[in-house]
């Protein structure tokens, strides 16, 4: 009982301190002290503060990152927010200070988008899922199995393909490409009753699959006889509590951040689309800085994007093993499986074929990116 009084004490602790920071230095400044340890520390907070006020005064630019997600997060699911802060204040020599609005304080998914796209805030992450509304070739990664082992999506994304095909109609809207994240593919998650696990298409006959918006998931969820059933994913944790949909797709990460783990039975690795997410930055403020700034932010950028690549098994790792000590199991599909779901609705069939015309914008242009998926570049990432 000690122990658990003691813990409410220090929890109340960093409480205080947060609330107080907050006030006088701001959120961002708290985000920081909190994702370091330092609020266990009032020296260690005034420290904190102290810094990031003098980095806030003395820069020339202040550039505001929005994110779903809480700074501890990246332990099990690595979207690298206060790396991308301090790699774009170092990079820049302190001329552009960047204020996190972290834990969805600015919303999240589509919202974010549309905050970067008029301007209102200068960058967001989000998922590729929720640009596609905004810039629909993006939309491709969601095709399944053309990129969703962690290695074909870096390719892809990565590639002058993609650079030359995809970024100028991402432009075009008024966005530019950070850097892409990568978390890990979509899984197959069944809820805690539920028959598993799941080994082939034939094992989600019938079962009512919880899909977002994307009509790409849908169809390819009816394709392997289950019945999608889209839900918001703020509904989604009791729908799976209340039978209304059986099984679900994120990543481990996300299904270990969001607290899916207690109601979970088993979750089969089936590698169909990524789990994949952005981060965007509004096209007119970028392009608005000195040409000397604009190359810091896209080193910035690909500095983070290394360090989120080397994340990923570490925090896969975290987020199964959490959900493991909770009771939930896990199925690697053999070869021979795997070939019956990528059978049933892979990219190769031609019920895709619209899809890839309209977002590509020709066969031909498909067939470039479909060959960068699978040419290794300089980037490498871990598969699980």
């Amino acid at each position: 009982m000690r122990d658990y009084k003691d813990f409410k004490e220090i929890k109340s602790l960093e409480r205080r301190r947060f609330l107080k920071l907050t006030r006088s230095a701001g959120v961002t400044a708290a985000l920081v002290a909190g994702a370091s340890g330092a609020l266990l520390s009032s020296e260690a907070s005034a420290q904190t503060a102290k810094e990031e006020r003098s980095r806030e005064k003395n820069a020339k630019y202040t550039m505001t990152i929005a994110t779903a997600y809480i700074l501890g997060a990246s332990r099990s699911y690595p979207i690298m927010q206060l790396d991308l802060k301090e790699n774009i204040q170092n990079a820049s020599n302190g001329q552009i200070y960047v204020k996190l609005a972290a834990g969805g304080q600015l919303g999240a998914g589509g919202a974010l988008v549309s905050l970067v796209q008029n301007g209102t805030i200068q960058a967001a992450q989000h998922s590729l899922s929720n640009f596609a509304p905004f810039a629909s070739a993006v939309d491709l990664i969601n095709l399944p199995y053309f990129c969703g082992a962690n290695q074909r999506f870096v390719n892809l994304v990565n590639s002058d393909a993609w650079q030359k095909e995809v970024h100028p109609k991402i432009e075009a809207k008024g966005f530019k490409p950070l850097f892409y994240v990568v978390i890990d593919p979509r899984v197959v998650a069944i809820r805690k009753g539920g028959e598993g696990p799941v080994k082939t298409p034939a094992d989600l006959a019938g079962v009512k699959f919880r899909v977002p918006g994307s009509k790409m998931l849908q169809q390819y969820y009816r394709m392997l006889g289950a019945n999608p059933t889209p839900v918001a994913w703020g509904e989604t944790p009791s729908a799976i509590k209340q039978g209304v949909a059986d099984a679900l797709d994120p990543s481990v990460g996300a299904l270990y951040v969001f607290g899916f783990k207690d109601i979970l039975s088993y979750v089969t690795f089936s590698q169909a689309v990524p789990d994949s997410q952005v981060y965007s930055c509004n096209l007119e403020w970028f392009n608005a800085l000195p040409a000397d700034l604009q190359k810091a932010v896209e080193f910035a950028s690909e500095l983070t994007a290394h360090q989120n690549l080397a994340k990923v098994p570490s925090a896969r790792a975290y987020a199964m093993a959490e959900l493991a000590n909770a009771g939930v199991e896990f199925y690697s599909p053999t070869e021979s499986e795997l070939g019956e779901w990528k059978a049933a609705g892979g990219y190769q069939l031609s019920q895709w074929d619209t899809f890839k015309t309209e977002l590509a914008g020709s066969m031909e242009l498909f067939e470039k990116l479909e060959e960068a998926a699978g040419t290794k570049g300089r980037f490498y990432v871990h598969d699980a």
